[in-house]
């Protein structure tokens, strides 16, 4: 009896491999074919199906190896249906998985492509992932006669105790659901925060919200934290910003003179300096006014996006320091002046 089942499970092991590695060789030449078909369609229809289908589909070739071997075996019936509803569960779930990858992918492909107005972020894809799977769990539990209400009961009373030990992840989490509902920045904005930290937002995920820096580098600030923060947007409400460039003469330079070369130099600028708006124009105010040793003016003109500010002010400093000294106009050094009384 032993050696009967020995013998009997050797078979099943030997059907179960055979069909297991010509099933995973029809996967390989299939992803093949769809590779070479995603690459000659314009769309990235080919591509989103390839990385959706890549892992579920070794748990379909698993599967359909079992059912196979299973079907061919001598086993008794109880354990067949065992098996079939363990196939079952598989099937549906690596289909589930696969329906769930494909959805966030094309979302975010659309998005990106037709310039769709919504944030796409790795909290909100996630979102979307879970609601998916949760939904194929759900048809998995109804197939195997599994009452969903006794689960969602000790889910409750477990979710007390849970939501105590995990307070300040589930802060986090909320404030991320009320980041991608409120809006006040989106992936890819120039932000920053009263902490100091700011840069170009990468993500907006579960618990952090993730900053690149001009340097190049990735700070990582909770979601709470960002929600409690004084925040500044400079992509809102659109990304061209004023940018004031203050200027100091001598007192015997005539204002005229001063406002019109600032004026000037500006325009010229604004056709050759990348980042460097034309509409609306620059143009000069005497503003601070009477310094202690200067008469101060400002530059007032437009840049494309926050960081094109610096690439300007560089420029513009260095024609305008030229233009100051064809025309004789004096940048003063501090001066003091003073008076020794006599008693």
């Amino acid at each position: 009896m032993v050696t009967g089942q020995w013998k009997e499970l050797l078979v099943f092991a030997a059907v179960f491999s055979s069909a297991a590695a010509a099933l995973f060789v029809i996967r390989k030449v299939a992803f093949g074919l769809l590779s070479r078909w995603a690459r000659r369609t314009e769309t990235a229809i080919g591509d989103i199906l390839a990385a959706s289908l890549r892992h579920p589909s070794v748990f379909w070739v698993l599967a359909t190896a079992f059912y196979i071997a299973i079907a061919t075996s001598n086993f008794p019936q109880r354990y067949v249906d065992y098996g079939l509803k363990a196939i079952y569960a598989v099937i549906v779930l690596s289909i589930t998985m696969a329906l769930a990858g494909f959805t966030s992918r094309a979302l975010q492909r659309s998005f990106e492509k037709y310039a769709i107005d919504v944030p796409v972020t790795g909290l909100s894809k996630a979102i979307v992932y879970v609601f998916i799977l949760a939904t194929g769990l759900i048809i998995i539990l109804n197939s195997l006669n599994i009452s969903i209400a006794p689960l969602l009961t000790a889910l409750g009373v477990g979710g007390l105790a849970v939501a105590l030990a995990l307070q300040d992840t589930l802060s986090n989490i909320f404030a991320g659901v009320h980041i991608l509902i409120d809006r006040p920045f989106s992936v890819g904005d120039y932000i920053k925060i009263d902490g100091g930290e700011e840069g170009y937002v990468a993500d907006i995920g579960w618990r952090t919200t993730k900053i690149k820096k001009l340097q190049n580098n990735l700070v990582i600030v909770p979601n709470n934290k960002v929600i409690q923060s004084v925040l500044t947007n400079f992509h809102l409400p659109e990304k061209r910003m004023s940018l004031l460039i203050p200027v100091g003469v001598s007192y015997d330079t005539d204002p005229e003179k001063v406002e019109r070369v600032l004026a000037e130099e500006a325009l010229v600028a604004a056709g050759e300096i990348p980042g460097l708006l034309s509409d609306p124009p620059p143009f000069v105010r005497f503003i601070p006014g009477f310094g202690q040793f200067s008469l101060d003016f400002t530059l007032i003109c437009q840049v494309g996006e926050f960081t094109d500010q610096y690439l300007v002010q560089h420029e513009l400093r260095k024609r305008i320091f030229k233009r100051f000294k064809e025309e004789k106009i004096e940048i003063p050094f501090p001066v003091r002046t003073v008076h020794l009384k006599r008693e």
